[in-house]
């Protein structure tokens, strides 16, 4: 499994495990999402660890003109892949005082089930939980009414609508159904009360935020410290797009929280 590590000229004693999107399916280290987030962070003296976990099948959802079918892993593989990457970058790492974890979209989803199982198990806790645009709910939350208003406006923003969803989760999960690994935000109040503080950064204009929002709101009624954001205008997968305004506010905004890790340790 590779790992990019990018190290700050000027370190702050702070580091991240990022884990990018692409639908448990797409990705690599070379995307913006994971490239130019990393560049970002490191500039502003954050050590960075990219994760390049095992992917799921090309099927079903994802054949479309031009694409071939492709074998992959299932649940647990790419989460077990992000916590092996964790685990390996507190001890391996030098220069870190205070490490954070985190990922955008179905990254998202594998940082959430890393920090859950670290949790649960007494592990290598994270400081910080850093999850952008999530997917973490295998049945897809009900969107509210304003975020129904903003997808009807916007009919391209809905990319991940229920049935998109659950095609998407299908694939990840092969036989049998999701658990709480799979689909953190199926976890309960117990489940959920060893979760470390976390920044829930959604997009406007998705309908992923759905699931971001409602697995805020568990963690807020579980006790854990949660702070909820949104890229006002901005669309799904926002930080793969660096030249967006949205891409910088939100790389502004996640830096100066993992870096205040410093003055909270």
């Amino acid at each position: 499994m590779p790992v990019r590590v990018y190290t700050p000229a000027e370190p702050s004693g702070v580091g991240f495990v990022w884990a990018h999107g692409g639908g448990f399916t797409w990705g690599d280290l070379d995307m913006p999402e994971a490239h130019d987030v990393a560049c970002g962070l490191a500039r502003r003296g954050i050590a960075v660890v990219s994760v390049d976990y095992h992917r799921a099948p090309v099927a079903g959802l994802w054949l479309d003109s031009g694409v071939r079918p492709r074998p992959g892993v299932h649940a647990p593989i790419p989460a077990l892949d992000v916590q092996a990457a964790y685990v390996w970058a507190v001890s391996r790492v030098p220069g870190v005082d205070v490490w954070a974890l985190g990922g955008a979209s179905a990254g998202g989803n594998l940082a959430a089930s890393t920090a859950l199982r670290l949790g649960l198990d007494g592990g290598l806790r994270p400081a910080l939980v850093v999850l952008a645009y999530p997917t973490l709910h295998a049945v897809q939350p009900e969107p509210s009414a304003e975020l129904r208003a903003v997808l009807a406006s916007d009919p391209e923003s809905n990319e991940f609508d229920a049935a998109r969803s659950a095609a998407m989760y299908a694939n990840y999960v092969g036989d049998g159904e999701a658990d709480v690994f799979a689909a953190p935000g199926m976890a309960g109040a117990d489940e959920l009360r060893s979760f470390p503080p976390t920044l829930v950064l959604n997009s406007e204009a998705d309908a992923l935020r759905a699931s971001g929002e409602a697995f805020a709101a568990a963690l807020s009624d579980a006790g854990v410290a949660v702070e909820l954001a949104m890229e006002a205008g901005a669309r799904h997968g926002h930080l793969s797009r660096p030249e967006e305004a949205a891409w910088t506010r939100s790389l502004k905004l996640i830096a100066r929280r993992l870096l205040a890790l410093t003055r909270e340790a």
